[in-house]
């Protein structure tokens, strides 16, 4: 059996689309654990990762998403957790989760740091596993290069079966390649695929939307699958902002306050993914619901201000559900054209 782990020197990387793409173009029986869950998502009264969830449902596999990881806070997990006693956790889950299995992913955290103090940064994890380490780049090229110079040079990568390099969304492969791979070939770093940048997997559903936002769906909820290319603030009448050109283009998310009906009501009429309602005031026109269901254009209520909830999107971190089979066949299509699969066999 093999065991990777998969890690990152930023946020945002790809790592799990790119273990998503990987379990559907290998067609092996894949086994997965994120030792520090760092996405928490509350469901049923339950704590557990985001991402273990996804993968879990995506995969449909056996084992459920809270028994994939040790813990979520650093302080739980000092306490619970020396280094000797964590070892041995992290191996309890590693067989559990590798029953039957060709491959165990073992995904890392935000970072290559995060989780050292507990003993479960992603190099640490691989000591503890014997797991082969592969390390997943994103960003500007020059973040690129300073990072992986960074760690060819200065990380302790003793007893760590190093095996290279996934470098993801990058929008011209080929200027890529002639301008940096002499570098990565220099450093003694393996590139194993280079990854196209792809649009499509930057728009979110109102579905993951909801999820982030721990929304309340008020209506329209046959259109969660609807997906959001652009995001518009509501912070003008609707006399005003309908004449902007912004507002005729498609698929946008409108953000305003509940009281704001001429602004949801224009929203309605126009093509409009979804719209979240601010500061938990609830539409006064009974109209508006029985509009939204009608366009199927989902109405999310939130608690926060507009302002709040706005930047909350901007930084959120952009997946996909188990439901976007759109977004799982092109990963599934990137990672066969992109990436040697040589290596997982």
């Amino acid at each position: 059996m093999k065991k990777i782990i998969m890690a990152s020197t930023s946020k945002e990387a790809g790592k799990t689309s790119i273990i998503v793409g990987l379990a559907k173009a290998l067609n092996k029986k894949i086994g997965y654990m994120k030792p520090f869950g760092d996405r928490l998502l509350y469901q049923k009264k339950r704590l557990w990762d985001y991402d273990s969830a996804l993968i879990t449902n995506v995969l449909e596999l056996d084992e459920t998403p809270e028994d994939m990881s040790l813990g979520f806070a650093h302080s739980k997990l000092h306490f619970m957790y020396d280094e000797l006693s964590t070892k041995e956790k992290l191996q309890e889950i590693t067989n559990n989760v590798s029953r039957d299995k060709d491959i165990i992913f073992i995904e890392g955290g935000r970072n290559l740091s995060y989780g050292r103090s507990v003993h479960l940064d992603p190099l640490t994890v691989a000591r503890s596993t014997g797991a082969q380490l592969i390390l997943v780049f994103s960003g500007p090229d020059e973040s690129i290069i300073d990072d992986i110079t960074f760690f060819t040079k200065c990380v302790n990568t003793q007893d760590v079966d190093f095996l290279g390099v996934i470098i993801n969304k990058i929008k011209d492969i080929e200027n890529f390649k002639e301008l940096h791979l002499d570098t990565f070939n220099e450093l003694g770093a393996k590139v194993l695929g280079i990854i196209p940048h792809k649009k499509e997997l930057t728009h979110f559903s109102m579905d993951y939307l909801n999820r982030s936002l721990m929304a309340k769906i008020l209506a329209g909820e046959k259109g969660l699958q609807n997906k959001v290319e652009r995001v518009f603030v509501g912070a003008m009448s609707a006399a005003h902002v309908t004449k902007r050109p912004l507002w005729s283009l498609e698929n946008k998310l409108i953000i305003t306050p509940g009281d704001r009906a001429d602004m949801i009501l224009a929203a309605l009429e126009s093509s409009t993914a979804g719209i979240v309602l601010t500061n938990n005031i609830l539409p006064s026109d009974p109209i508006i619901e029985s509009k939204a269901n009608m366009a199927n254009i989902p109405l999310l209520l939130v608690s926060t201000d507009t302002f709040a909830t706005a930047k909350h999107i901007d930084d959120m971190e952009i997946t996909f559900t188990k439901d976007e089979t759109d977004k799982i066949t092109l990963l599934e299509e990137l990672v066969k054209e992109n990436i040697d699969l040589s290596v997982f066999f």
